[in-house]
């Protein structure tokens, strides 16, 4: 399996736009009211937020391809951009999504090692992410990972306010 992970431009607008709502429709769409999910994925997956978001020098998209095939793609935010804890210190996850297709391959465990790569060469000391709480799948990678819990925070789909655990990943540990 040939994969390469190369940083998005804004060139790579079209290719965002298509990946980021099949993946988030296919991983949430089914858990949540129809009307609270369709506003949420108009506004959060917009062409302009995502245009807004790739023109931001702190925040920062990734593809994963697998075999030149767009596999997947993952979100960092730093500084300003984090959308919680602000730490100077850190870089936040925000998103990692694979194609169901290209899932159960390996895939997640190689973009966590390319973040921790990227995030240590930024000299940050830890990675931090907010997982939903009932995305028991994705704690139990977290945590396989080497991530673990520290908080929590609210998540709106719309008007559903659900809850996130806040987890992060030490680089000092690893």
């Amino acid at each position: 399996m040939d994969i390469l992970i190369r940083p998005c431009s804004d060139t790579d607008l079209e290719k965002l736009f298509w990946i980021s709502r099949k993946t988030f429709k296919t991983a949430f769409e089914a858990q949540n009211n129809p009307e609270d999910f369709e506003h949420y994925l108009s506004t959060a997956f917009s062409r302009e937020q995502l245009a807004s978001e790739l023109a931001d020098p702190h925040c920062n998209f990734y593809f994963v391809f697998v075999n030149n095939s767009l596999a997947g793609y993952f979100k960092l935010n730093s500084e300003k951009a984090q959308t919680d804890l602000f730490d100077a210190r850190a870089i936040e996850l925000e998103r990692i999504y694979v194609l169901a297709e290209f899932q159960n391959l390996g895939i997640g465990k190689i973009i966590i090692e390319e973040v921790v790569k990227i995030v240590r060469d930024s000299g940050k000391e830890y990675i931090w992410l907010g997982v939903w709480e009932e995305n028991t799948r994705a704690i139990k990678f977290y945590e396989n990972m080497g991530f673990v819990k520290f908080g929590r925070h609210p998540y709106y789909i719309g008007k559903d306010k659900q809850m996130d655990w806040l987890m992060k990943l030490e680089l000092a540990t690893l």
